[in-house]
């Protein structure tokens, strides 16, 4: 460790007492998150409780130049929150405060360690929801930062579409407000959106405002199998174009259904299955179910399986969200490398299809499920990571998958963001130019590169 960084951490020491931790056990869950990429410690941990602490924290590491990770929930896969240059890792889990809720606006304040769950539980009995559904414990810090979305982001779009401005501590330590709360705005460059998505890389998430949406007054759930991915691909699109109003539309190929089945002791046909979601009024719900029933037996779908109630529709949901911990029952002992992407919904098909004809070429599993309602599905390649072979062959699906999603004018990243992971693939998809206002606006705001470095830009 540099002098430098053991003035900072002596400085962050005096300043903030025992909640700098420099414990190795505590430095070790700090640097890496759900991803498959290797650990990466940061020299010390802060825990931080406020705004004002974010703020005194970031200064004392930039007058020392050391470098600054945010960490949230560490459900990131991207490899997000890997101190890759060591540094502070400054830990925002402990600020939970649910700042405002005001019904009458359909929105919120909320600091960033608060978690959808957590939210939604607040405000259930107000008769409103926030509608982003990553899975899991991520909290909004996170899932700002990676621009993340989920199975509801067919209606209701993405944490872009959802976030009307925030407040951020910029690289020397100032505070900056990126807006109002107004539901839209001309009042100069977006810069809300700026740090959507920006991966801690120019600054750190302190306070979000957020819209909210009204809780529907009916909700159905069901599944329905097909005989191959591609007729239920299809439905999808079919489904999408002629303008049904879908919650949620998520697929899940044999390999997954097999995976859930032994997880979750279900007992799902082996074959590519939509997990679909109606909500609205009764009479719209009744209509639009009938017609991707329609759709659906057009392209072969069957074994149509409705939630009854609101136990059997979470239950449904959840066989889905166990996607990722049933996939490692098939190769016990792997690790398992997640990887998304998303294509224009007309290209669909043919992505998954080719994807699939990969798969079926290669020897190690890999599940396929996606939220194919806007175009985006993710694979969970399993291998073992002590076998070279194994390793570079993951690497492979996961790079092939990515060089043809952009082929068909997608993206390498759908939502899972771009961290170590992606950054290859950054010039290939949007050009020299935009990578070279990127690194401008980097430069512009952090200099001396000590938020989140090495990562995104390649």
């Amino acid at each position: 460790m540099t002098g430098d960084r053991r003035a900072a951490i002596a400085a962050l020491s005096a300043r903030f007492g025992d909640r700098v931790s420099t414990a190795a056990a505590i430095r070790d869950q700090h640097g890496h998150g759900e991803s498959w990429h290797p650990t990466a410690l940061p020299d010390a941990v802060f825990f931080a409780a406020s705004e004002a602490e974010v703020a005194d924290a970031v200064s004392i590491c930039a007058a020392h130049r050391v470098p600054i990770v945010a960490f949230g929930a560490g459900t990131s896969v991207e490899g997000q929150v890997q101190a890759v240059q060591g540094g502070v890792s400054i830990d925002l889990s402990g600020m939970k405060r649910i700042i405002a809720v005001r019904p009458d606006d359909m929105d919120c304040t909320v600091e960033p360690g608060v978690t959808r769950v957590e939210l939604n539980d607040f405000i259930r009995d107000q008769g409103l929801f926030f509608p982003v559904d990553p899975a899991g414990e991520a909290t909004f810090g996170g899932m700002a930062s990676t621009r993340a979305s989920g199975t509801n982001a067919v209606r209701y779009g993405t944490m872009k579409d959802m976030v009307l401005s925030l407040r951020a501590v910029l690289p020397d330590g100032s505070i900056l407000r990126t807006g109002q709360r107004a539901k839209k705005s001309s009042a100069g460059y977006d810069l809300t959106r700026l740090f959507i998505g920006a991966e801690g890389t120019l600054g750190i998430i302190t306070e979000l405002n957020l819209k909210l949406a009204g809780i529907p007054e009916q909700v159905s759930a069901a599944t329905c199998s097909f005989p191959d991915m591609e007729r239920a691909v299809r439905t999808v699109v079919e489904i999408l174009q002629c303008g049904i109003a879908m919650s949620r539309i998520e697929v899940a190929d044999e390999v997954q259904l097999k995976a859930i089945n032994l997880y979750c002791k279900t007992a799902f046909p082996e074959q590519p299955m939509l997990f679909l979601e109606f909500a609205g009024n009764a009479k719209g719900v009744a209509a639009e179910i009938e017609i991707v029933r329609d759709l659906a037996q057009t392209n072969g779908g069957s074994d149509f399986r409705w939630a009854a109630n609101e136990e059997e529709r979470r239950a449904l949901w959840h066989a889905r969200y166990m996607a990722v911990a049933s996939s490692k029952l098939l190769k016990p002992g792997a690790r398992g490398m997640s990887t998304d992407v998303c294509v224009p919904i007309s290209r669909l098909v043919e992505c998954i299809t080719a994807t699939k004809a990969d798969l079926d070429r290669s020897s190690l599993p890999a599940p396929l499920v996606g939220h194919v309602g806007d175009g985006n599905f993710h694979l969970y390649i399993l291998f073992d990571p002590d076998d070279p072979r194994e390793a570079a062959e993951a690497m492979r699906i996961s790079e092939d998958l990515a060089a043809r999603a952009i082929a068909m004018e997608g993206t390498c990243t759908g939502e899972h963001g771009v961290g170590l992971g992606k950054r290859k693939f950054m010039i290939e998809e949007l050009g020299d130019p935009a990578v070279a206002t990127m690194r401008a606006i980097k430069a512009a705001l952090d200099p001396h590169n000590l938020m989140n470095p090495g990562k995104m830009l390649p």
